[in-house]
């Protein structure tokens, strides 16, 4: 039986005991207080060890994500300090006036999916395994277009009920390039500046979109910088975004192509990741040896980082696949 069931059939048989016998009522109501203060810490027990929408299970640790991007992710300046402003700002807001949008726009193995993991770990208890994260792969769940509708309801039924029960969602939207164009629009009401919908907040969930649309645009900016002999840590948002949003709008393989999502403003941060050097590749192998639980070893990682691809074939500034393969990759040089 529920706690509060069985607190409402215990009391109403002390009442009626109480009833019978007016000589035992200051007794009754001593055990109704009593049961009532068992429950209470009944109560409190179980939401300490069962994930509930509540302060103990979501909480925001500024200093834990800016640590985390700062020990976890490497060469993407411009992405770190968007990403702790940007959640920062909304998560100290008591009163937003929309959800949180971040679209993650990069090459594969820049960081994206790393960086969305960070988000969850600072603000759920549980990370990525919380129950209030909701992760979604274009093609795993939505593969095919003659479903489309079919989707897009069942997409606004998830959403809506999964807010309903903990307005401190989060949405993580993986693979947008390859979503077919017009799907994302149907949650376009979700994220725009309604006080409710249906009764609803939306305004305290976020939202996360992980793309590689945009990455030959940003990948031109980091190769310009380098032509001039400019420093990579020069680079800003103000020489990314602009034109990074732009590309991604008239991009049909972009999933966000001519979406009302960028039409109406409702993207808050168009987040650029930058393609990674040799540098940052060693970085990668580095941390990845201490994860796996071994002691760095420079020479070994320096070995692994120069069999892999780089490009332009010319200078080969960057690598083709970031530091998606180095967990794999080294366990054949270890």
């Amino acid at each position: 039986m529920r706690p509060f069931l069985l607190l409402g059939f215990l009391l109403s048989n002390i009442t009626a005991t109480a009833a019978i016998e007016p000589i035992s009522t200051s007794i009754a109501v001593g055990m109704a207080a009593a049961l009532t203060g068992f429950l209470a810490t009944y109560q409190n027990v179980f939401y300490y060890f069962h994930e509930c929408c509540r302060p103990e299970w979501i909480s925001f640790n500024r200093t834990g994500l800016e640590v985390a991007l700062d020990r976890k992710l490497f060469g993407q300046h411009v992405a770190s300090r968007v990403v702790q402003k940007a959640v920062t700002g909304f998560m100290n807001n008591k009163n937003p006036k929309k959800p949180l949008v971040l679209s993650l726009h990069g090459w594969t193995g820049t960081g994206k999916n790393l960086v969305s993991q960070l988000i969850a770990e600072n603000i759920y208890k549980e990370g990525m395994a919380s129950s209030f994260v909701h992760q979604f792969v274009s093609t795993a769940h939505f593969p095919h277009l003659n479903q489309i509708e079919d989707y897009k309801s069942q997409l606004q039924q998830w959403i809506k009920g999964n807010v309903t029960n903990c307005p401190r969602s989060m949405f993580i939207f993986d693979e947008m390039d390859k979503m077919h164009p017009g799907l994302i629009d149907c949650i376009k009401p979700y994220l725009d500046y309604y006080e409710h919908l249906d009764g609803v907040s939306y305004r305290q969930a976020i939202f996360i979109f992980l793309s590689n649309a945009g990455g030959e645009h940003i990948t031109q900016v980091a190769l310009d910088f380098w032509k001039a002999g400019r420093d990579r840590e020069e680079m800003k948002l103000l020489d990314l975004e602009p034109a990074l949003s732009l590309s991604v709008f008239n991009n049909k393989q972009s999933g966000l192509w001519h979406t009302s999502l960028i039409d109406k403003n409702l993207v808050d941060f168009f987040v650029p990741f930058l393609p990674l050097e040799y540098r940052h590749v060693l970085l990668c192998g580095m941390a990845e040896m201490s994860a796996k639980g071994l002691k760095p070893d420079q020479d070994v990682v320096d070995q692994m980082a120069r069999d892999l691809v780089y490009f332009p074939k010319s200078e080969k500034i960057f690598s083709g696949k970031g530091c998606k393969t180095i967990g794999g990759k080294l366990d054949y040089y270890t």
